[in-house]
């Protein structure tokens, strides 16, 4: 699109426990099914210029993820988002919300807890007035850990965690710190307990709405971290049992590829079988398709072709299983040139996966 045309359309829109049943068995209601392919996806920031949207497009993406919060998570900006991104011949798979993605309320059953829960409720029945049916939510109660930064390949800047330098749990602007970030230990059962008041609540209104749930890995997948266990989405059997628990076609897996990779035999499954199993039960929705140095307890976020996981395998595992998802760069380190070169390259490098995989199978 020429650059005059790509201003005029974006100006216009800017105006405007023990698993009970075998894994099959969960996949025994059907969601309308996504369109066949690996949506290559971009994640953009809520207030995206139209060079950034013009990037996407000379990239060559189909698909956009934005992440939101604060004031930015409203009906209206939803909606002008999504016109500003169709106006550029782009496609939004999901707008996230930081204010309901990771709510310590819910996860501890602390105070708020049922305000937080309808306000969660309310951001899924605004993504539906907007026209999306994705998103992505995680289940931490005290937030992505990480000790500090270090470098990787070239000397990049990159996110670390060290469970012997000091780690600290951040969120929407709060930071978690140990022994104890709430004061106590919290058991595994009120964290189960917990889970379940949510999920019950909120996944018939997805069921509703045709809202897919994709839930995140606990990252990292510690067992413990500042007295809250992470023993839910921490594992496979743990996303199994909760996925039961469910018990609803909209509720599946955004496998973060990455924290999978960071949880290594923790895991109880290598992010191969986990793509496998999850698609198995047709709940794999989305991919952060990204590599790490080694497993906990240290490690450092690298170059997507430059971590401990062979990720021309993974792609291939995608392409057999017939995931039709969207598929996106993510945690990408900082490199020279500009903040917008560690994403070309990532995006790039999966463009290329794909091609070579697509070429292979034909």
């Amino acid at each position: 699109m020429p650059r005059r045309s790509f201003i005029r359309l974006t100006g216009a829109a800017a105006a405007a426990v023990t698993v009970s049943k075998p894994i099959e068995t969960l996949a025994a209601k059907k969601l309308e099914p996504l369109p066949p392919g690996i949506k290559v996806s971009l994640q953009m920031l809520a207030n995206a210029s139209d060079e950034d949207l013009q990037f996407a497009q000379q990239l060559g993406v189909e698909y956009v993820n934005i992440p939101t919060g604060g004031e930015r998570a409203t009906l209206e900006n939803f909606v002008l988002l999504k016109q500003r991104v169709e106006a550029a011949g782009l496609k939004v798979w999901n707008i996230g919300n930081s204010n309901v993605h990771n709510m310590q309320e819910v996860t501890l059953n602390l105070p708020g807890r049922d305000a937080k829960i309808e306000e969660y409720k309310n951001y899924m029945r605004n993504l539906a007035k907007a026209g999306i049916f994705y998103t992505t939510y995680a289940h931490m109660g005290n937030g992505i850990w990480s000790s500090e930064r270090e470098t990787t390949r070239g000397g990049a800047p990159a996110r670390a965690f060290d469970m012997n330098k000091n780690p600290k749990g951040y969120w929407a602007g709060k930071v978690f710190e140990g022994p104890l970030t709430h004061g106590r230990k919290y058991s595994p059962e009120e964290l189960w307990e917990n889970y379940t008041y949510f999920i019950k609540q909120v996944a018939p209104l997805a069921e509703e709405l045709g809202i897919r749930i994709g839930i995140h890995p606990d990252d990292p997948p510690v067992p413990e971290l500042g007295g809250v266990p992470r023993c839910i989405f921490g594992n496979f059997d743990g996303y199994v049992r909760a996925l039961e628990i469910a018990n609803s076609p909209n509720v599946g897996v955004c496998l973060c590829a990455g924290t999978w990779m960071e949880g290594g035999e923790h895991m109880g499954k290598d992010v191969f079988d986990a793509a496998r199993a999850f698609a198995k039960m047709d709940k794999l929705w989305k991919i952060h398709f990204r590599n790490v140095s080694a497993p906990i307890p240290r490690f450092v976020e690298t170059f997507v072709d430059n971590g401990y996981t062979d990720m021309l395998r993974l792609m291939k595992t995608l392409y057999e299983v017939d995931f039709r998802g969207a598929l996106i760069a993510d945690h990408v380190p900082g490199m020279v040139g500009g903040s917008r070169t560690g994403w070309a390259y990532s995006i790039g490098y999966i463009k290329g996966l794909l091609r070579a995989v697509g070429a292979e199978k034909r």
